[in-house]
């Protein structure tokens, strides 16, 4: 049975798809292919069927993560229904999903940064707006996330095959 993460922001064009790219180059490499998938959207629908912001391409480039194939999309009511966790990358995402969500499917719905090891910030900061740096500090957020939450499911994969 397989895991599918969805990882969302607001337009789909910097940090859940800088998370998407993370997250599924860490599952490559930990062979976890065939038991997590991984997809990001957004709460809007400002960029639909672009690719990433090309400061988050660049800014994931020069760290070895290729994601300028990916293409943005706004989370739907399928979502929902077909993912196993849903990562908010900040409250105002949160709770425009929690606004969304089928009471049912309410559960799935969390912070990004609640993954966390090394940051104790609460969500994965905006930075469209601002400078490089902001894509930076976004990478250096979403790859410690991404870490934890690997672990977690690593686990979950393992007490599942166990069973």
């Amino acid at each position: 049975m397989k895991s599918k993460v969805l990882f969302v922001c607001m337009g789909n064009i910097c940090r859940s798809p800088t998370a998407e790219g993370v997250f599924r180059q860490m599952v490559s490499e930990a062979g976890l292919d065939h038991e997590i998938s991984v997809e990001s959207a957004g709460t809007h629908a400002y960029h639909l069927d672009k690719t990433p912001d090309p400061r988050a391409v660049a800014a994931a480039a020069k760290r070895g993560y290729d994601i300028s194939g990916l293409i943005s999309r706004q989370v739907t009511a399928d979502d929902f229904r077909d993912s196993d966790m849903i990562l908010a990358m900040d409250w105002d995402n949160m709770s425009l999903l929690q606004q969304q969500c089928p009471r049912q499917y309410a559960h799935k719905i969390q912070l990004m940064m609640r993954y966390a090891t090394e940051h104790d910030e609460a969500t994965v900061p905006d930075p469209y707006y601002g400078g490089p740096d902001g894509f930076d500090t976004v990478l250096n957020y979403i790859e410690d996330s991404c870490t934890g939450l690997l672990e977690v499911l690593r686990k979950r994969v393992f007490q599942f095959a166990a069973a």
